[in-house]
Formats: C-alpha cells, structure tokens, sequence
C-alpha cells in the first residue's frame, strides 16, 4: 500500500488522557442529544415526531427549488423533498409541529395545484406517521444499535480475547455517540437516514479498529518481554500509513457525496464524514489505549514477562 507517512514513532498512549477528555466531551454530547430526543425537544424527523408524507405524480418533471421554494412561501419551510426521476414522481414530507388546522396532505395538494397548475398532478399516496409509529421508530433504532453493540463485543472476543472487544465496543459506541451528539448540536435532523449512517460508521470505525488490534496481537506475542504501552505503540504506529489513506479515499468519496450528492442525502453523507474523521481518532487515540485500563486479569496476549 501507499506509503503516506513512512515510518512513524510517535507516542499515542503518552497522549491518551488527553484524549479520553476529549472523547468524554464528545460522548458527553451524545448522551445530550439521546436525552432531548428522549424528551421530544430533539430536531427529529417525521420517523421519529410524526407527521405527513404525500407523494405526487406530475405529467411534467418538476423542479426540487421551485417545490422548495414554493412550500416555503405557502408555511411549509421544513418540508423534506424526494424526486424520482422515474414516473416525475415527487415525496413531500412534512413533520407534526408544521400542521396548521386543516389535514396538512389536502393543504399540500393544495398548494401544488396552485404552485404548478400548468404541470397536473395526481396523488400516488399519502402517508399520516402519528407518534406512536415514531416512539416505536426509536425503539428499535436503540435496540438495533444495542445488537450491533453486542455482536461487536462477541466478535471480538472470539477473534482476539474479551479486553479487545470490550475497547472496541466502547470505541464504537464512542463513534456513534460522538456523531449524533455533533449532529444534535448542529440542529441537523435525526431522522433514519441519519441512525443508518450510525449503523455504517460503526462498522466502519470496527474495521479499523480491528486492523489496528491485528498489528497489536501479532507484536504482543513477537515481543513479550516490552511494557504493553511500548508494544501497542508500536502497532498503531506500523499501521498508520494504511489507516490514514484509507480513511482518506472514504473520506474524498463522501466530500462528494456531501457536495453534488442532492439535498436528499446532504445529512446522511455529512454524518458519514464526520464518522470517519471520529472513526479514525478513536482506533488510535480510543480503542487502543483503552487496553491498558482494563482492571481484570490479563489474558494470554496482554501478559507480559519480566
């Protein structure tokens, strides 16, 4: 592979309080983020809120910033838009908060008809998402989180010993909360696109981890005699290179995606960058690190001998 930084020493467990205080305040972040989600005060979708889905079928393409900008001027500023370049098909989501006195679907047919009365229209669909179809939305998006959770610790354990899937699992469980806590305070919404990019950045953030714990397991057991800092160190240092232009490549993938990807996918690809970046750090600065904090009895691979 590329070798985008050569042979690197640096110290990265002489720098990891620094970091465990740094990834503290991004959990803390998340934890946040979950709390006002819990209490409903939360920017979530209409997954999660409730609210109104409406699809139209127009003779005409119609153009997503005209559709945009007339809901805007009719009261409808937070309205999500879908195209279909199939059929001229259009998806107008609309949250709960936004529903004035009348069925906000028989105000938005409204609306278009007016705002395109030289492209007709018939309705495909309409959808009413009430809030207990979103409370059960965030269940199992908690419960498909917890499973990934689980799994993560299982796999790992299996693959190298509990201590490593218990870093990684935290390390990940750091990831997700560390994006969903930037993304809560960025005021961007928290709707299924976005706990789908929580999904993909966490398997995403193990890959790497486990590149790393793959460098440290063959070095524990090449070099029993050095301090475990001194040999995780050294793992992370070895594989840093590939870590970095991995991440790199993901991460140019996704700028694009953010930039030219649609307005559709703007949240979605933007909780993915910030997931490698986070993703990245914390293999390195999280994951690896966390092995020395483990207080139970050391395993076959984190022994050492005097």
């Amino acid at each position: 592979m590329f070798e985008l930084l050569g042979k690197t020493n640096i110290d990265f467990i002489g720098k990891r309080n620094y970091a465990f205080v740094f990834s503290a305040i991004l959990a803390v972040l998340g934890v946040i983020t979950i709390i006002q989600i819990a209490r409903g005060q939360a920017n979530t979708g209409i997954d999660f809120a409730g609210g109104t889905a409406v699809q139209l079928q127009f003779e005409q393409p119609a153009h997503l910033d005209e559709a945009r900008a007339l809901l805007e001027r009719e009261g409808f500023p937070d309205a999500e838009l879908q195209e279909f370049t199939e059929g001229n098909k259009l998806l107008i989501r609309v949250k709960k908060q936004t529903t004035i006195q009348e069925k906000t679907a028989d105000r938005l047919v409204e609306v278009f008809k007016k705002g395109f009365a030289d492209n007709p229209f018939v309705v495909d669909s309409t959808t009413e998402i009430g809030p207990t179809v979103g409370a059960k939305l965030q269940q199992d998006a908690v419960k498909a989180i917890t499973i990934a959770m689980i799994g993560i610790v299982i796999y790992i354990a299996l693959r190298f010993e509990f201590r490593f899937g218990v870093a990684a699992a935290v390390a990940t469980f750091h990831d997700v909360l560390a994006v969903l806590g930037i993304m809560g305070m960025l005021g961007r919404e928290i709707n299924l696109l976005i706990v789908t990019a929580l999904l993909t950045l966490a398997g995403y953030s193990l890959t790497d981890t486990v590149v790393v714990f793959d460098r440290i397991r063959e070095n524990l057991r090449n070099r029993r005699r050095d301090p475990l800092g001194q040999v995780i160190n050294q793992g992370i240092n070895q594989v840093l290179s590939r870590t970095i232009v991995v991440s790199l490549t993901v991460f140019l993938v996704l700028v694009a995606l953010f930039f030219f990807g649609g307005e559709v996918i703007h949240d979605f690809s933007l909780a993915l960058l910030m997931g490698v970046v986070v993703g990245t750090y914390s293999s390195i600065f999280v994951a690896s690190p966390l092995l020395l904090l483990w207080p139970g009895a050391q395993g076959k691979l984190l022994k050492r001998t005097a």
